[in-house]
């Protein structure tokens, strides 16, 4: 099976991409589906988090903007997040790949906002970014969320530039267009990871 990498940054369209690649017919193994997942009650991280940032939980109900404001200004209450959930989303994430391996899927995709950032890195072939320029990503985060500039800002600057990860790609998508110049990069790489598939790599 081969296993693709998509990440990007926040606000630089990557679930669009990975929508059009689940279109295609690709698996998707998502993870912030997964992290939603396991920070459920009776979620494989549940415990952990609740008992790490309790102001952040009505009782058994995750407050997310409460943890999001409680994380994105302070570096180590993030990584301490990211340390008690990865182990359970990366658990969750390889289930999900031995499954579509054994219904005889040939390409799955692990779409991870924080491919770079985390310790999945080892889980994939190939990366694919999806990419705009920084100002582009801003603007788009501040309509989007509807967040000023310091605090869209703030969860930028929370990732690795998008920069760097446009270098560390082994593939790119560029989106610093209009939607419509997605679908054929999409296309391009489906193609070539299916062949890249029969070849036997």
């Amino acid at each position: 099976m081969l296993k693709i990498g998509l990440t990007g940054g926040i606000a630089t369209g990557k679930s669009t991409v990975s929508r059009l690649f689940r279109q295609r017919g690709i698996p998707i193994i998502d993870a912030d589906q997964i992290a939603r997942k396991v920070i459920e009650p009776n979620g494989k991280a549940f415990a952990a988090v609740r008992e790490a940032f309790p102001a952040c939980f009505d009782g058994d109900r995750l407050n997310r903007p409460a943890l999001g404001r409680e994380i994105f200004h302070d570096d180590a209450k993030r990584q301490l997040l990211n340390q008690l959930m990865h182990p359970a989303i990366r658990e969750e994430m390889v289930e999900e790949m031995k499954g579509y391996a054994e219904s005889g899927e040939t390409v799955v995709i692990f779409d991870i906002p924080l491919l770079f950032e985390g310790t999945m890195r080892d889980l994939v072939d190939y990366t694919v970014v999806v990419y705009c320029r920084e100002e582009i990503q801003l603007m788009r985060l501040m309509e989007r969320n509807g967040l000023t500039k310091e605090e869209a800002l703030a969860r930028i600057h929370a990732q690795i530039p998008i920069e760097e990860k446009k270098h560390q790609a082994d593939y790119l998508i560029n989106n610093n267009g209009a939607l419509g110049e997605l679908p054929p990069q999409v296309n391009r790489l489906v193609n070539q990871f299916r062949d890249t598939k029969k070849e036997g790599v």
